[in-house]
């Protein structure tokens, strides 16, 4: 099992930084020193690792969700809790940054993965139907609109971040977003 998490560990590394077309399984195996017989041992084609890969990108939501409830904060300050652990992620976490670039170029390379956003979405939602009762949303909103315009401005913010500098400025961009975003939620 050992060798089936460096694999994916090395392979996160590589479509981060070269994408899916850019990154053979040979490479994959040059980077862990591997031969490509033992990277076959455990996945049976690239295509396999790019889904592990996303999967494993999924997986990270969960915990970062469970620690940040664990802080007790109302619901309006968990989801802005949440994004913004987030963005640490993105930026600092190879198998997260691999998962959104293979999301982002779905549609070149064919891998059947993950519908992308939709769990945002509904996890945002119910954050913010807890923060409309609650009394944290202003009068109208309606918790499924707002969800879907955060994941949009999340996800976009992030993009751009990684396109023109390598998400080193997720963050802050992040931010600037989340006081325009979660300012115009909240009840005034």
């Amino acid at each position: 099992m050992q060798s089936r998490a460096a694999i994916l560990r090395a392979a996160a590394k590589l479509f981060s930084e070269q994408g899916f077309a850019g990154t053979s399984l040979k490479d994959v195996a040059e980077e862990l020193g591997m031969t490509k017989g033992a990277v076959y041992h455990h996945f049976t084609n690239k295509e396999s690792i790019a889904v592990a890969v996303v999967e494993e990108h999924y997986a990270r939501w969960p915990v970062v969700l469970a620690e940040v409830q664990a802080l007790g904060l109302p619901p309006l300050e968990t989801c802005r809790e949440l994004l913004d652990r987030v963005a640490a992620t993105f930026r600092d976490d190879d198998m997260v940054r691999a998962g959104a670039r293979l999301q982002i170029e779905r549609t070149v390379h064919k891998v059947r993965l993950p519908e992308p956003y939709v769990g945002w979405v509904e996890l945002l939602t119910r954050l913010l139907s807890e923060a409309r009762d609650a009394g944290q949303l202003r009068a109208g909103l309606v918790p499924e609109v707002a969800a879907s315009a955060i994941v949009a401005g999340f996800f976009g913010v992030q993009h751009v971040s990684e396109s023109l500098h390598e998400r080193s400025d997720l963050q802050q961009r992040w931010r600037d977003m989340a006081d325009l975003l979660f300012r115009s939620l909240r009840t005034d």
